[in-house]
C-alpha cells in the first residue's frame, strides 16, 4: 500500500498493535516446585518482571520463589505497596504503579507482575490490572493461575476443603471474624486468609457460629519455617505470623 492509500489513523493502530501483553503470574504459596509448567515458561519469555513489596521494606516473597526460573538479564521492578486501610492511600498507589507498568507496554515490552497464590485471589494484580486497563483498554492481559495458600494447607494438612454437597467460604480474617457472623446460613467449611491480625476475634466469631467447627492454624505454609497449629487457642499466647491461615470444618 502506498502512501497515498493508507488510512487515517494508521500509525495510531500500528502502535496499538505493537503494545506488550501484560501477565499475571502466580507463584503459589511458597513451595517452588509448587510453580506451574506455564508459569516457568512464561517467566524465561517476558522482557520485564514487577512484584509488589511494602512500603517498609524492599522483599518479595514472590520474587525470591520465582527466582530459579528468571533469566539474570531480565530486570525485575519491586513496586511498593502500602499496608495501609486507607482506601485513598491505597489507590494512589495503584495507580501510580500500574502507570509505571505500562511505560513498559506501551513500548512493546511484554511484562509479567508475580503474586503470591493466585492472581485472582486477594490479590494486587486484580488491582493493578483495572488501572493498567484504564490507562489503555486495549492492553492484552493474560492470567496464569497458581494454587492458593489454602489448596497448599488442605494438601499438607490432609483435610479435605469439601466433599458432597458441602458449601465452603473462603474469607478475609484482616478485621477478624465479622463476615462469618454475618452470615445466618453458616457454611460447613471455612477458610480465614489474613488470619494474622485479628486472630482471636475469628476465634470468638468460630464458636459462637451454631455449627460446631474443628480448627487448624498453619503458617508459612510450604516454606522451610511453617508452623501448624492444631489448637488455634495457641494464637492467643504466640501471635501468628503474617502468612497464616485457618481452615476450619464442621465437626462429624
Amino acid at each position: 500500500m502506498s502512501e497515498i492509500q493508507k488510512p487515517i489513523g494508521w500509525e495510531r493502530e500500528m502502535i496499538k498493535m505493537k503494545t506488550g501483553t501484560f501477565y499475571g503470574i502466580g507463584v503459589g504459596p511458597g513451595d517452588p516446585e509448587l510453580l506451574t509448567l506455564k508459569a516457568c515458561r512464561i517467566l524465561h519469555s517476558v522482557d520485564v518482571i514487577f512484584a509488589a513489596a511494602s512500603t517498609k521494606n524492599e522483599h518479595s516473597l514472590a520474587v525470591n520463589i520465582a527466582s530459579d526460573h528468571i533469566p539474570e538479564k531480565t530486570p525485575v521492578h519491586q513496586l511498593s505497596f502500602p499496608m495501609t486501610t486507607n482506601r485513598q492511600e491505597a489507590q494512589k498507589a495503584w495507580r501510580s504503579n500500574a502507570g509505571i507498568i505500562y511505560g513498559y507496554l506501551e513500548k512493546g515490552l511484554n511484562a509479567a507482575f508475580l503474586t503470591l497464590g493466585d492472581p485472582m485471589t486477594y490479590s494486587t494484580f486484580g488491582y493493578i490490572s483495572k488501572h493498567v486497563k484504564r490507562i489503555d483498554p486495549n492492553i492484552a492481559v493474560e492470567i496464569i493461575p497458581g494454587i492458593t495458600s489454602y489448596q497448599a494447607a488442605a494438601a499438607r494438612l490432609s483435610i479435605p476443603l469439601v466433599e458432597g454437597e458441602e458449601s465452603l467460604l473462603i474469607v478475609s480474617g484482616a478485621a477478624g471474624g465479622d463476615r462469618l457472623r454475618q452470615l445466618s446460613a453458616k457454611p460447613e467449611n471455612i477458610v480465614f486468609m489474613k488470619a494474622y491480625r485479628n486472630v482471636t476475634d475469628i476465634r470468638r466469631a468460630i464458636e459462637e457460629a451454631v455449627i460446631e467447627y474443628r480448627c487448624t492454624g498453619i503458617s508459612k505454609c510450604s516454606l522451610p519455617d511453617e508452623t501448624i497449629i492444631q489448637d488455634i487457642k495457641e494464637f492467643e499466647n504466640r501471635p501468628p505470623n503474617y502468612w497464616t491461615l485457618i481452615i476450619a470444618k464442621q465437626k462429624k
